[in-house]
């Protein structure tokens, strides 16, 4: 009975080692779609930054040097909003490979809009706010990866305080104020910090080992959605409240 006992032990405790490396493979395939679309991301922003590409999206005033978007820079400003909601109530029914190209088409649309950080930001500024923001990641990622925790109670919580930031972000682009700005990158940073180690540790729990590769497959790509968008407004936030303008 002792034998059959500790077999049985063993047997279990090597299933739980197989669920273990199965779910760290899932986050890994999750970690890389992310880096996918952050680096087509960082490419669209770049080219549209510095090549003649840019001039289909932006113009620039002589006069005053500011910059405006052109009828097809208001479309890939506004795209990603409507394939961001496109994923979000389709994610279910899409195939994976519709789904891995809506997100590559997400974030490199997502770099275009980005472009005018380049521009603004000293190139020191961005590749500051870029180490900073993978130190921060490799900092507090592992919060929602290894940590035994309960972080979902802080959902509503962080959901609330994004709530906020974008309204105050809204109102401030009639308002112009600097101060407000300050404050909205303040509490940016510190709720996408949250998001970062509860997005974590939701795609983490939300893997099953019995799916199928369709289902594993959707659930990777919305998991590097996530932390894709997270990465993306921590960076944004980095960069009003820490940037040098040129």
């Amino acid at each position: 009975m002792a034998d059959y006992d500790k077999s049985r032990f063993a047997w279990a405790n090597s299933g739980g080692r197989r669920n273990r490396r199965r779910a760290a493979r899932h986050m890994l395939r999750v970690y890389n779609y992310m880096l996918i679309g952050l680096a087509l991301t960082g490419a669209t922003a770049w080219l549209t930054a510095e090549t003649a590409f840019g001039e289909l999206f932006y113009r620039v005033n002589p006069a005053t040097h500011a910059m405006g978007l052109t009828l097809l820079g208001m479309i890939a400003l506004f795209a990603p909003l409507g394939l961001v909601l496109f994923m979000s109530f389709r994610i279910d029914r899409m195939s994976v490979g519709a789904a891995q190209a809506t997100f590559w088409a997400y974030a490199g649309l997502v770099g275009i809009g980005l472009a005018p950080i380049l521009l603004v930001y000293t190139g020191a500024s961005v590749r500051a706010g870029v180490l900073h923001h993978g130190g921060d990641l490799w900092r507090h990622e592992p919060v929602g990866l290894h940590d035994k925790a309960d972080l979902s109670g802080f959902g509503s919580f962080l959901f609330m305080g994004l709530i906020g930031v974008v309204i105050a972000s809204v109102v401030n682009l009639f308002l112009h104020s600097a101060m407000m700005t300050f404050i909205i990158s303040i509490i940016g940073v510190l709720v996408f910090t949250g998001l970062t180690a509860y997005d974590t540790q939701s795609i983490k729990e939300s893997y099953v080992a019995s799916d199928d590769g369709t289902v594993a497959g959707r659930k990777a790509i919305f998991g590097a959605l996530r932390l894709y968008l997270d990465f993306i407004n921590l960076f944004v936030m980095l960069m009003q409240l820490l940037g040098n303008r040129r």
